[in-house]
């Protein structure tokens, strides 16, 4: 299952490499993680997108180069740091969850709901472990 898993996810990357070329494999998945437009500290961040916080820092500074993400302290704790997009990254994020939505709706035709909740509980599983 691991194989498939690994073989769909590059093939996923591809696709979306194409309709997304001026956006990395994380920075996407950065901006997705931001596109509900709640800010977040850089930990919770990386959590959510599961990116290490070497890799995560690197993507941050990026994003925030081109003006597609804003740093404030966090109003509850000035100690840490709270991630939010810009207007411009609200709608690169906007895209980004766009092309993701179809490329799923793409995959998944007709494919039974029943066979989707399966596979979205098979893949919540791995992703925890």
């Amino acid at each position: 299952m691991l194989v498939l898993l690994q073989r769909a996810t590059h093939v996923t990357l591809q696709v979306l490499g194409t309709e997304l070329a001026d956006l990395t494999a994380s920075e996407m998945n950065v901006l997705a993680n931001l596109a509900d437009g709640q800010p977040r500290t850089v930990s919770e961040i990386g959590v959510a997108a599961g990116v290490r916080p070497t890799t995560l820092t690197g993507v941050l500074d990026r994003l925030a180069d081109r003006a597609l993400l804003a740093r404030a302290p966090r109003a509850r704790d000035r100690r840490a740091v709270e991630i939010s997009l810009t207007e411009a990254g609200a709608r690169k994020a906007a895209r980004v969850t766009k092309a993701f939505a179809a490329l799923e709706s793409r995959a998944l035709d007709g494919v039974p709901q029943t066979a989707i909740a399966q596979a979205r509980r098979v893949l919540t599983a791995l992703a925890a472990s």
